[in-house]
């Protein structure tokens, strides 16, 4: 080992100077690529995957008539603009990419913001991801298998192939990141807008017997209705994703509080007209039974061009799916850089200016969690944690408001904002428990606060045997990669 190490440090001065010989002007830090319209489009593309096509049935469901369906759509839009304005301050105080990672080092102590990286990157992300490239892959190949479900071995290698896509377009650029994420972002406003222009002519052609009467039957549950909130905000979900990418943005202090603003908002208004729309030609009862409301809704109203609702469907998912995979490389990378992931992770390559080890163990992850039968279920129980850690983050806004009084703050919200936030995540994380206590739950806490467990040995104590095989792997991949530290950590 000692007398490769030399090696090693020759042959990284070889590639620095030959770097430098090559392209003196190329920095070893991520760019600022991401403007106003593709931070935009990054939330609107993420927040808007397959739900509202698909499966808008849990709030109907719960608040049991169309008026206060309708109604808890648009408070949940209200609430989420809200709560998201918290995350305004906090990006434009805290101007370091990794979202709440970041918010956690500033607030508390450092072991919090390790046990959200270890649950987001290990599970949650790549989880997500690949759940949102299987949901792709079902509507790519549904027409190909009529009357009935793909083969599962189909799917998944559909799924499979679609994360390689996506990893590789994010390894290779931002900016084609961006422009992918930008396009699919299109198309699923696109859609969106063909639908609700159904419904107004839906509308002025008379069809609103499902409107009229609108709060007959509406749940009186103050438990229901709070299950409906649940799924309602649930729809929203990744108001915060623009956080995640924060130094790759352009004049942080405007863009990221006018797109989490203009992404909501737009987010908000669709949902709404989408589901009167909806309304126009199904009956509470048939959309309800609906496999897939928006493909209903096609069979009905553009035969014989429904096909076109699944195509933009798949383009909504494959979206989402690429936003995904954005903004996970992102957390992984922050989260190596301040030494609470294996080093390999906060490198960036050479040529492209790119995280790409972090999107790659990023998308090696989604690849794994596709194998097992379904993870639809370990993506349930683990919801609770992700708006734990929302509650964290509006706790996190408080405790930075008289801990840090001389952060500089481009926008700041009223605190009350923060504290209401705060309640409503402490309610989203005990309303699932409490409506369907199972032990579950027991295993996602158990596995989140193992964490602590890694900290102690490989971050605090740092054993050495766990640092000489972190040094080899890093040596290697870094060679095989060709990518480099950051040029903020260089020494």
């Amino acid at each position: 080992q000692a007398q490769k190490e030399p090696q090693n440090d020759s042959t990284d001065q070889t590639t620095g100077s030959q770097t430098k010989n090559k392209a003196p002007e190329r920095a070893a830090a991520l760019q600022k690529n991401v403007g106003l319209f593709s931070g935009t489009c990054l939330i609107v593309g993420t927040i808007i995957g397959s739900g509202i096509f698909i499966s808008p049935k849990a709030v109907l469901l719960y608040s049991g008539a169309v008026g206060p369906c309708l109604l808890i759509w648009a408070a949940c839009g209200v609430l989420s603009i809200l709560g998201a304005l918290c995350y305004a301050e906090l990006g434009t105080t805290i101007t370091k990419s990794g979202g709440d990672y970041s918010y956690y080092l500033e607030a508390f102590h450092p072991i919090v913001a390790f046990l959200f990286s270890w649950t987001m990157v290990i599970v949650l992300k790549p989880s997500s991801l690949a759940i949102i490239t299987l949901s792709f892959a079902e509507y790519v190949s549904s027409p190909f298998y009529p009357g009935c479900s793909p083969p599962i071995i189909i799917t998944k290698f559909l799924a499979a192939t679609a994360i390689l896509l996506i990893v590789t377009v994010n390894s290779l650029s931002v900016r084609l990141a961006s422009y992918v994420q930008n396009f699919f972002t299109t198309a699923k406003l696109l859609i969106i807008f063909v639908i609700v222009i159904a419904g107004v002519v839906m509308l002025a052609q008379g069809k609103t017997q499902n409107l009229s009467n609108a709060f007959e039957g509406a749940s009186t549950s103050f438990g229901a209705i709070g299950l409906a909130f649940y799924n309602g905000f649930w729809a929203y979900d990744g108001w915060n994703q623009l956080n995640f990418i924060t130094e790759e943005l352009k004049n942080p202090h405007r863009n990221l509080p006018l797109a989490i603003l203009i992404g909501i908002s737009l987010v908000s208004v669709c949902y709404v007209l989408v589901n009167v729309a909806y309304f126009t030609v199904m009956t509470p009862s048939e959309l309800l039974l609906s496999p897939a409301v928006a493909v209903t809704f096609g069979d009905r109203v553009f035969y014989p061009l429904s096909w076109i609702v699944p195509l933009f469907v798949a383009f909504s998912t494959f979206g989402a799916a690429n936003g995904s995979c954005f903004t996970a490389g992102r957390l992984s990378y922050v989260s190596s850089r301040e030494g609470h992931m294996v080093q390999i992770l906060s490198f960036i390559s050479l040529k492209h200016c790119t995280p790409s080890p972090a999107i790659i163990f990023n998308g090696l992850l989604a690849i794994c969690y596709i194998i097992p039968a379904d993870i639809g279920t370990l993506i349930n129980y683990f919801s609770f944690a992700q708006w734990g850690f929302y509650g964290m983050s509006a706790l996190a806004l408080i405790v930075l408001r008289f801990t840090r009084k001389d952060l500089h703050r481009p926008v700041k919200v009223p605190i009350v904002l923060a504290f209401l936030l705060a309640l409503v995540s402490c309610y989203l994380v005990l309303a699932p428990i409490i409506d369907k206590p199972t032990i579950e739950y027991l295993y996602c806490s158990i596995f989140i606060f193992s964490g602590v467990i890694l900290y102690y040995f490989f971050i605090y104590r740092k054993v050495k045997w766990a640092q000489r095989i972190s040094r080899v792997i890093t040596t290697y991949l870094q060679l095989l990669m060709e990518v480099v530290p950051p040029e903020e950590t260089k020494t």
